[in-house]
């Protein structure tokens, strides 16, 4: 008789030393709880056995996301005769699904952080352009107050943060409103792609890939300017991201386009799945032929 498949379920393992796993199905158990069927159900059909089974007087769970077996006592209310059929189960997302979901989920939160502070920039430089004139007058009253100086005219710091900010009072109104103006729409760019990316869709991934890759020569030249743990950290960031979207999510045809993303995310999460890594799929036979019908926490 062949050998069963050599397959491994989340929670039942033993993690490998040096080799570790991530699974990203115990990260949302443990944040969000797990996703058990048939909890509130007076009996148990045979046909329930994919997600919830009996043994020794107890009911072993099974969670549809990570494959974990959790052990109840029957309900001593029940409110339903049978736990729920398949057509009426919505099952969580799970394997590369799942991994998609969060980690563009964690790119979007990058990119919202990015919206709000380069909206907060675009509506300061909006009103510093409007009043120009008189912070102007305001800022060099303070140059002189400074430095020290009392009378004649005020004269920019050769350098630190007063220089920085000289430079930026003494541009012109309308160079101002274009700066102002070119940061809202770069805003609204990384508010479009955060939008797009926690929704999970397909053009937000080459927004971003585009726009990420865009601005990778800008950082490595920053870099040659001056090097911070900001800038390293940003570009760092920057190139995981166009990595990842350009290989895990298979963009511009790359090793099977958008086909084969949907297959392996097909492959992954579905009823399919789950009798997949169901104990008889992956446990081998007892002797006599029959499989073990119980999850493996409840073998004795």
């Amino acid at each position: 008789m062949a050998d069963a498949p050599s397959l491994e379920l989340p929670g039942t393992t033993k993690p490998r030393r040096f080799r570790p796993q991530f699974h990203y199905e115990l990260l949302v158990c443990g944040l969000r709880g797990h996703e058990l069927i048939g909890l509130d159900a007076a009996r148990i059909r045979p046909r329930d056995g994919l997600v919830v089974r009996e043994a020794d007087g107890l009911r072993w769970h099974r969670c549809v996301r990570c494959d974990s077996w959790l052990p109840f006592q029957p309900p001593s209310d029940a409110a339903r005769q049978f736990p729920p059929n398949r057509a009426e189960i919505e099952l969580p997302l799970r394997g590369k699904a799942l991994r998609d979901k969060v980690v563009l989920r964690l790119i979007a939160i990058n990119r919202a952080f990015h919206f709000l502070v380069l909206a907060l920039v675009s509506l300061a430089l909006f009103l510093f352009a409007s009043h120009a004139i008189r912070l102007r007058h305001v800022f060099f009253r303070l140059v002189n107050a400074v430095q020290g100086t009392a009378g004649g005219p005020a004269t920019t710091p050769a350098h630190g943060f007063l220089h920085e900010l000289g430079r930026l009072v003494e541009l012109r109104s309308s160079t101002l409103y274009v700066i102002a103006a070119a940061a809202a729409a770069y805003a609204a760019l990384e508010g479009a792609e955060a939008v797009g990316l926690w929704f999970q869709r397909r053009w937000a991934e080459y927004l971003t890939f585009v726009a990420t890759s865009l601005l990778l020569p800008v950082e490595v030249y920053e870099l040659t300017r001056s090097v911070s743990p900001f800038k390293l950290i940003a570009l760092v960031v920057n190139l995981a991201i166009v990595a990842y979207l350009l290989l895990a999510k298979r963009l511009f045809g790359l090793r099977g386009g958008a086909a084969a993303d949907r297959e392996e995310r097909g492959r992954d999460s579905g009823w399919q799945a789950l009798e997949r890594l169901s104990p008889e799929a992956i446990q081998p036979p007892d002797p006599d032929g029959r499989s073990e019908l119980v999850p493996p926490a409840a073998r004795r």
